[in-house]
C-alpha cells in the first residue's frame, strides 16, 4: 500500500519533533500503521528554518493553502494555534476532503462543534489527542479505552506552567511573583503568560475532556475559569500544615441536576497521587462506575512528548483511512446526532450551583469574640465547620501585632451560599482585609 502523504502546517518546536520522531521510529510506525507515513510538504512562513528541519525531499512552500489544494495530501496537520487563521485552515482543509490532525486545543475547545460537525459531514476525521496533556494519551483513554464507563468525574493538572509555579512557591516559599520569574528564566512560561496563570489553557483542555466524558458539545464559554495569580505563599503553607496541597485543577463533574465545569485552584489532600505531581508534568484522575479510579500522567508539553501524540494521530488515521466512516469511532466518542440532545438533559451549571468544600483565610483583628462572629454567620447559613486554624499574632505581624489569621476548612455546601456567607464575614469590621477562598477537592 503506498504510504498516506503528510502536510504540515507550521513547523516550530511540535513540528520539528513529528519530524525527529518519525525519522527515527519509521520503522516500527510503519509496522503499526499499515502503511509508511510521509511528510511531502511543509507551510511556514519562515521557509529558509522550515528546510533546514525538513531536509531534501520535502516541499516548503509559504502558503498553507497550497497544502490544502494539492490532491496527493491525505492529512494536514495544523500546528499553527490560535482561533483565526488557523479555524479558516482547518476548515478549508476539511471541506476539500483531507483528515486533519491538530495540537490546538483552544480552536476545538471555542469551534469544536461547527469543526467535527464539518468533518463528520465530509465522512473525513479529526484528531486532537496532542490537544490535551501533550503526550498522555488521555483523549483515547476517555473515547475508547473507558467506553463501557459512565464516567463521574476527572479532574486534572493540565498545564505544566502553573504547575511548576506552584511547585516553586511551595518548595522555595516564594510569593507568585518571584515563582513566576523563575517559570520564564526557565523556559517554563513564556513572556506572555496570561493564558497559563488566568486557567484559560487548562479550561480549553477540560472542555475537550468534559464533552467526551459526558457525551456533549463543546461548550468553553460556560467554563468556570479563575487562575493562580491571587495566590499568596501563606496559603500554600497553611494548606501543607492541614494536610493538603495546593493545585491548579481542571474539574468536571456529573451531577444530578448537570455537569460542572470549571478550572480553580484546590486544596488536594497531600495524600492523594495528584498531590505529588510536581514541576511541569501533568496529570488526570478519571472516575468511573465500572473500573473506579484511574490516573494518567507524563509530560504535558515538549516537542518529542507532543509529537508522539500527533503521530498516535496519523497512525490511527493511516489504519481507518479506507474504513467506512459510519464505523469510526466518533470524534467525541458519542454518536454525533446525540450531542446536542444531551445539552438539555445535562447543563452545565452555572458556579453558583457548585457544590464543594473550601478553605477560608480571615485576617482579623486580635480580640475577643472575633471567632464567634464569624462562626456565627457560617452556622446561619447552614455551613459546617470541618477544621480551623488560628495563628498566634506574632506569627503574622510580627512581635506586639493586633491582628491575625483565621484559617477554617469547610465541609461541602453550595457556593452561592458561600458567597453570601463571605460577603457578611467580610462586612464585619474586625476583619481587616479581602477573604481568600479556596475550593478544596477530596478526590474520593
Amino acid at each position: 500500500m503506498k504510504p498516506i502523504q503528510v502536510g504540515l502546517l507550521g513547523i516550530g518546536t511540535v513540528g520539528s519533533g513529528v519530524f525527529n520522531v518519525l525519522q527515527r521510529n519509521q520503522e516500527e510506525i510503519r509496522r503499526r500503521a499499515g502503511r509508511g507515513i510521509e511528510i511531502t510538504m511543509v507551510a511556514d512562513l519562515d521557509v529558509e528554518r522550515a528546510r533546514s528541519v525538513a531536509g531534501a525531499g520535502v516541499q516548503v512552500v509559504n502558503n498553507a493553502r497550497a497544502i490544502i489544494a494539492n490532491p496527493d495530501i491525505d492529512i494536514v496537520v495544523e500546528l499553527i494555534g490560535g482561533y483565526g487563521i488557523a479555524r479558516q485552515l482547518v476548515m478549508e482543509a476539511i471541506a476539500a476532503g483531507k483528515h486533519v490532525v491538530t495540537a490546538n486545543k483552544a480552536l476545538l475547545a471555542v469551534h469544536g462543534t461547527e469543526i467535527f460537525a464539518a468533518a463528520s459531514a465530509k465522512g473525513v476525521m479529526v484528531a486532537f489527542e496532542a490537544a490535551v496533556a501533550g503526550g498522555i494519551p488521555i483523549i483515547k483513554a476517555l473515547r475508547e479505552g473507558l467506553t463501557a464507563n459512565r464516567i463521574q468525574w476527572l479532574a486534572g493538572i493540565i498545564n505544566g506552567t502553573t504547575n511548576f509555579i506552584l511547585s516553586e512557591m511551595r518548595d522555595k516559599s516564594l510569593d507568585f511573583g518571584a515563582a513566576l520569574q523563575d517559570a520564564q528564566r526557565l523556559g517554563y512560561a513564556e513572556a506572555d503568560p496570561t493564558f497559563d496563570i488566568e486557567g484559560v489553557d487548562a479550561a480549553h483542555k477540560v472542555t475537550i475532556m468534559s464533552a467526551i466524558a459526558f457525551g456533549i458539545p463543546v461548550q468553553f464559554e460556560k467554563a468556570y475559569v479563575e487562575g493562580i495569580t491571587q495566590l499568596a505563599a501563606a496559603d500554600i503553607r497553611y494548606a501543607e500544615q492541614l494536610g493538603y496541597r495546593i493545585k491548579l485543577l481542571g474539574i468536571t463533574k456529573r451531577t444530578a441536576s448537570g455537569v460542572e465545569l470549571r478550572v480553580h485552584p484546590s486544596l488536594v489532600p497531600s495524600k492523594r497521587l495528584i498531590a505529588n505531581v510536581e514541576g511541569a508534568m501533568n496529570a488526570v484522575v478519571v472516575n468511573g462506575d465500572a473500573v473506579g479510579t484511574t490516573l494518567y500522567y507524563g509530560k504535558g508539553a515538549g516537542s518529542e512528548p507532543t509529537a508522539s501524540a500527533v503521530i498516535a494521530d496519523l497512525v490511527d488515521i493511516a489504519r481507518l483511512d479506507t474504513a467506512d466512516p459510519h464505523h469510526r469511532v466518533p470524534h467525541l466518542a458519542f454518536q454525533p446526532h446525540t450531542l446536542q440532545g444531551a445539552m438539555d438533559t445535562l447543563p452545565v451549571l452555572p458556579m453558583a450551583d457548585v457544590v464543594t468544600s473550601y478553605y477560608l483565610r480571615l485576617r482579623v483583628a486580635d480580640q475577643a469574640g472575633v471567632l464567634a462572629k464569624v462562626t456565627g454567620i457560617l452556622a446561619a447559613a447552614g455551613i459546617s465547620v470541618d477544621a480551623m486554624l488560628q495563628r498566634e499574632a506574632d506569627e503574622v505581624g510580627g512581635e506586639g501585632s493586633m491582628q491575625t489569621d483565621l484559617i477554617i476548612l469547610t465541609h461541602d455546601t453550595r457556593e452561592g451560599t458561600m458567597n453570601d456567607a463571605i460577603a457578611q464575614m467580610q462586612g464585619l469590621p474586625t476583619v481587616l482585609a479581602p477573604i481568600t477562598r479556596i475550593r478544596k477537592e477530596e478526590l474520593n
